[in-house]
């Protein structure tokens, strides 16, 4: 895994936390940030209800309609990608990684402008504060 984009789109960040504790960290800068948080999804608390087993997975869902509002209303087609989401997830090596889909792919996707695109940026710098020590 690679802290850079790959071909399609995703970007990736290694972390030293746990799982919950990334995620954690990511929902209370999302707060604090006045960001609203739509969801947090537990893959693995679902799987395990339905009787599977997986690594420890949680997908945050958030946004502010400051920033997505007017890409959407530039883009009807981004509300596909929008809110934003970041999958904080676990793999076979115990390693977590903090997963979010690259503004520069989102950008490319639907067309939009630069201009637009720089609320939506700050997905970014949530990710590497959570993921960092």
């Amino acid at each position: 895994m690679s802290s850079q984009a790959a071909d399609n789109g995703i970007v990736t960040v290694p972390t030293h936390r746990s799982v919950e504790e990334a995620a954690n960290k990511l929902a209370s800068l999302i707060e604090a940030k006045q960001i609203i948080l739509f969801a947090r999804i537990d893959f693995a608390a679902d799987a395990q209800r339905a009787g599977l087993a997986m690594n420890p997975s949680q997908l945050l869902v958030f946004g502010n309609p400051r920033a997505g509002t007017p890409l959407m209303q530039a883009a009807p087609t981004a509300a596909l990608d929008l809110p934003l989401k970041v999958l904080v997830w676990q793999d076979d090596d115990s390693r977590v990684w903090l997963s979010y889909n690259a503004t520069s792919y989102l950008q490319a996707r639907h067309g939009a402008s630069a201009e637009l695109m720089k609320p939506i940026e700050s997905v970014v710098a949530l990710v590497q504060a959570a993921a960092a020590d």
